[in-house]
C-alpha cells in the first residue's frame, strides 16, 4: 500500500446470514474504489468475501447504473424513460401522491420493500418515518422467513440459538434444508474444524447441492416432508428412551403429551412420506441422540410450503429432547436475529402515526393487492394466524393507487408473476421505483430514481447469522446524481410539507441517536466511537454462548414448549403435528402426464435478483435451468440440454433441461432468481408460483408447486450468453 491509498471499513448489505465486514481500498487522488476484501480481523468474515460480493465493484461501476432521475415516456413495461432533474421528480411525485391521498386516503399508497439492503437506515429507516407520517398502508414483509420464524419461536421463544463459531465443537452436524456453501459460506470453516476433530456432517435435502456433495452423507428427502422426518425421529428417541430425562424434566413443557402424539408417527409411516427408508430413520435418530454435542443448521427453504411453520417447529423440538443445549457445540441455529434486542423506535418513529392504525397488506399477495377486485384486495390483508379475522370486501379499504418500491424487485421475485405484472400495468397505478439498475419492476415505473450502493452511504447493520453489529462508512462519492434512500425520502417529506424535525436529521445523526438509545444489555459497551474505529463489534454476550444450557427459554413458561398454550390460543394445534404440503399425495395429471414437484432454491451466483444483470455472474450461472432426474426425463422424451416447457396452474416458462441424479425422482429444481427480461420467453420461475400462504406467518409457498414438464417444440432456445443475456441499457 502507498500513502495515496485509503482503506475504508464497511459491511455487506445483502440478505445473507454472514453480514460480512469488508474493507475498500480507495485511490485518494481520484476517489475511485480500487478493490475490496473481507475484513481480516472479523471473526466470521476472516478476510474472505463470497464470489459475488468480492466482485461488488463491478456492480458499483457498471455502465448500466442509474445515475439520473427518469420519467416514463412509453407504455408501462416498455422501459422507456427520459432524464429529468431531481427537483422536477420530487415535485411531481409529491403532487401526485397528494392528489391520490386527497381522493382516496393515505391507505391508497403502498410501500413495497424488502432486503435489497439490510441496513437499518437505508432499509426501513427514513422510509418508515415517511410512510408513518403519511399513514400509508403497511406492508407485512413475509416473503422469506416468517413461517419458520413463527414455528421456531412457538417452541424456543425467539429466533436465536447457537453461536455459529460453536459448530466447531460439535460431534454431529445436521445441515437440514440449507446449502451452506452457497448461502452461508462463512459457517463452513467452523464445520470443517469439527470434521477434522472427528465430527460427521449430514445434509438432509431433496437435491445433492454443493454442500451435500462435500458432506459425509447426503440424505435425500422429498420436499415439504421435513416435519414428518422430525416427528419420526422424536418417535424413535422417545420409544427407545434415548432422550435426556433430566433435561426434559427440568427445562421442557408438555413431554407427556408429545410422547403420546408421536406414537402415531413411526419410521414406517415417515418412510412412505419422506422417501427415506425406515431403517435409515432409526439409525439417524440413534446417531443424533447419542452423538452429543449435536448441532442442527436449519434454514428457510424447508418452510416454503403449506406446512412450513409446523415443520420448523417439529425440528426445533429435537435439541431439547436429547439435551443438546447443555453442551458447547449443541443445539440448533435458524437465525440469530432474536438475540439482538434492537429498539427500532428511534429510527422508524411509529409515533408519527399519531394514533392511526393503517391496514397491513401481505407482500406475497401483491397480485391481489393491486387488483381492482375488492374480494382480492380483501385476501391481500395480512392474516398470519388462524384466529386473525379477514375483512369483507366492503371493508378492505381503498384500492392501491400508488406503489413506492425500494430495495426490492417484485416483478421478478413476487409469487404469481402474471397477476403482479397485470397490476403493474394498470394505467391508474402510480408507481415510483428507487433502484440501482433498470430492473423488471423499473420497466413499469412512472418515475425511476437512482439510489446509491453500499459504497456511497452511511448505514448500520445487525446480522441474522452471527452476533456482530457493523457500521458502514461511505467509501466513494455517489455516482452521478444517485442519492441514498434516506435522502430521497427526506426530500419527498419536505415536498409533502412534513415539517417534523426528524425529517431534517442527517444520516450520521440518525445512526448515532439510534445507537445511543439502545438499552438492551447486549449493546453495553458498543459506542459510535468504537464502531467508527473498528468497523464492527460483538454484542455483549457471554462466550461461550450457551443460551439454554439450564433452560431460560424466552417462552411464556421459560421452557422449551413441546406443548404451546399460545399456539392453541392462536388457533393452531398446540403440539408438534404433520401438516402436509398442498402438493403431496397422488399426483394430479395434465395431458396424460404426471406432475412433478417444483422447488426453486437460490442460484449459486445470484442473491435473489441481485447480480443477475451483471455479465460475469450470468456467465458463471450459465442460463435458466431445470434439473430433473433421469427417471422423470426418459418417459417424457427429454434429454440433457433440451429446451423444456414447464407449466403450472398459474402460467408457464421455458427452461433448459439438466438431467441429473443430483435431484430426487418426482422433483424438479429451477435455480433462481433470473430477471424476466434475461429469461427465455420473458418470464422466470415465479410465473409458476401462486399466492397461497403457509400455515404460519403468511409466508409464500414457493417450493410447493406442481408442474408438467415436456419438450419445447417451438425450436431451440437461444443460449443464455446469446439473446437471453443481451446487454442491459447503459
Amino acid at each position: 500500500m502507498t500513502d495515496s491509498i485509503q482503506r475504508v471499513n464497511g459491511v455487506c448489505p445483502h440478505d445473507c446470514p454472514d453480514t460480512c465486514a469488508w474493507q475498500v481500498s480507495i485511490d485518494e487522488a481520484s476517489g475511485r474504489a480500487l478493490r475490496m476484501h473481507g475484513h481480516p480481523h472479523h471473526p466470521l468474515t476472516q478476510g474472505r468475501l463470497c464470489g459475488k460480493v468480492e466482485r461488488y465493484l463491478e456492480r458499483v461501476y457498471h455502465p448500466g447504473r442509474l445515475t439520473t432521475p427518469l420519467k416514463r415516456i412509453g407504455v408501462k413495461g416498455e422501459g422507456r424513460f427520459q432524464a429529468i432533474t431531481w427537483d422536477q421528480a420530487i415535485s411531481e411525485i409529491a403532487e401526485r401522491l397528494q392528489q391520490i391521498i386527497g381522493a382516496y386516503g393515505a391507505e391508497a399508497v403502498l410501500p413495497y420493500s424488502y432486503a435489497g439492503t439490510m441496513g437499518l437506515l437505508q432499509g426501513e429507516g427514513m422510509a418508515a418515518r415517511f410512510f408513518n407520517r403519511m399513514g400509508a398502508s403497511r406492508l407485512a414483509r413475509t416473503i422469506c422467513s416468517e413461517a419458520g420464524s413463527e414455528g421456531y419461536s412457538y417452541t424456543i421463544g425467539a429466533a436465536y440459538g447457537m453461536e455459529p463459531q460453536d459448530f466447531a465443537h460439535a460431534r454431529l452436524i445436521l445441515i437440514w434444508g440449507s446449502n451452506t456453501l452457497t448461502s452461508n459460506m462463512h459457517l463452513w470453516p467452523f464445520i470443517q474444524t469439527a470434521r477434522k476433530a472427528g465430527a460427521r456432517v449430514l445434509v438432509i435435502d431433496p437435491a445433492r447441492t454443493r454442500t451435500a456433495r462435500v458432506a459425509d452423507e447426503w440424505i435425500p428427502i422429498r420436499p415439504g416432508t421435513d416435519g414428518a422426518l422430525a416427528l419420526a425421529l422424536m418417535h424413535v428417541i422417545i420409544t427407545e428412551e434415548l432422550y435426556d430425562g433430566d433435561y426434559v424434566a427440568r427445562y421442557t413443557l408438555g413431554f407427556e403429551q408429545l410422547s403420546e402424539r408421536v406414537q402415531a408417527y413411526g419410521p414406517e409411516w415417515a418412510a412412505g412420506i419422506t422417501g427415506i427408508p425406515a431403517g435409515r430413520i432409526r439409525e439417524l435418530a440413534r446417531l443424533y441422540a447419542n452423538a452429543q454435542p449435536a448441532a442442527i443448521r436449519v434454514n428457510y427453504g424447508l418452510q416454503r410450503h403449506a406446512g412450513g411453520g409446523m415443520a420448523v417447529r417439529n425440528i426445533a423440538c429435537l435439541p431439547a429432547l436429547v439435551g443438546a443445549w447443555r453442551y458447547r457445540g449443541g443445539g440448533i441455529l435458524l437465525s440469530t436475529s432474536g438475540i439482538i434486542g434492537l429498539d427500532r423506535t428511534p429510527i422508524q418513529r411509529p409515533d408519527l402515526l399519531a394514533g392511526r392504525n393503517p391496514r397491513t397488506l401481505n407482500m406475497i399477495r401483491l397480485g391481489d393487492a393491486l387488483s381492482p377486485d375488492p374480494e382480492r384486495l380483501a385476501r391481500a390483508h395480512y392474516r398470519p394466524r388462524p384466529c386473525d379475522p379477514a375483512p369483507s370486501p366492503a371493508h378492505a379499504g381503498p384500492p392501491v393507487k400508488a406503489l413506492i418500491v425500494y430495495n426490492s424487485n417484485p416483478a421478478a421475485v413476487a409469487p404469481d408473476q402474471n397477476a403482479v405484472l397485470a397490476g403493474l400495468r394498470r394505467p391508474d397505478l402510480f408507481t415510483v421505483v428507487l433502484e440501482h439498475f433498470q430492473t423488471d419492476t423499473a420497466d413499469y415505473a412512472d418515475y425511476l430514481l437512482p439510489a446509491t450502493t453500499q459504497l456511497e452511504h452511511w448505514d448500520l447493520h445487525k446480522a441474522y447469522g452471527h452476533f456482530f453489529i457493523a457500521l458502514n462508512r461511505p467509501a466513494i462519492a455517489p455516482l452521478g446524481q444517485a442519492l441514498p434512500n434516506s435522502e430521497i425520502f427526506r426530500r419527498l417529506a419536505a415536498a409533502m410539507d412534513y415539517d417534523e424535525p426528524c425529517f431534517r436529521q442527517e444520516d450520521v445523526e440518525i445512526l448515532r441517536e439510534l445507537l445511543a438509545a439502545q438499552t438492551h444489555p447486549c449493546f453495553e459497551g458498543i459506542t459510535w466511537e468504537r464502531l467508527r474505529r473498528d468497523g464492527f463489534a460483538r454484542l455483549n454476550l457471554p462466550s461461550p454462548f450457551l443460551p439454554f444450557a439450564e433452560g431460560g427459554f424466552p417462552t411464556p413458561s421459560g421452557k422449551c414448549e413441546f406443548y404451546s398454550r399460545r399456539m392453541a390460543e392462536d388457533g393452531y394445534d398446540p403440539l408438534p403435528a404433520w401438516i402436509p404440503p398442498k402438493s403431496i399425495g397422488p399426483r394430479p395429471t395434465s395431458g396424460g402426464e404426471d406432475r412433478l414437484w417444483l422447488i426453486s432454491p437460490p442460484a449459486h451466483n445470484f442473491l435473489n435478483t441481485t447480480f443477475a444483470n451483471l455479465e460475469r455472474f450470468r456467465q458463471r450461472e450459465g442460463e435458466p435451468l431445470l434439473w430433473l432426474h433421469p427417471q422423470d426425463a426418459a418417459p417424457r422424451g427429454i434429454a440433457d440440454g433440451w429446451p423444456v416447457q414447464v407449466r403450472s396452474e398459474q402460467g408457464e416458462v421455458r427452461l433448459r433441461a439438466r438431467v441429473t441424479t443430483d435431484i430426487i425422482p418426482g422433483c424438479v429444481l429451477a435455480p433462481t432468481i433470473w430477471w424476466n427480461k434475461l429469461s427465455p420467453g420473458g418470464g422466470n420461475v415465479n410465473r409458476l408460483t401462486d399466492q397461497t400462504e403457509t400455515d404460519m406467518g403468511g409466508s409464500p409457498t414457493f417450493y410447493d408447486v406442481l408442474v408438467t414438464v415436456e419438450p419445447w417444440n417451438g425450436g431451440d432456445m437461444p443460449r443464455a450468453q446469446e439473446e437471453i443475456a443481451r446487454p442491459m441499457p447503459a
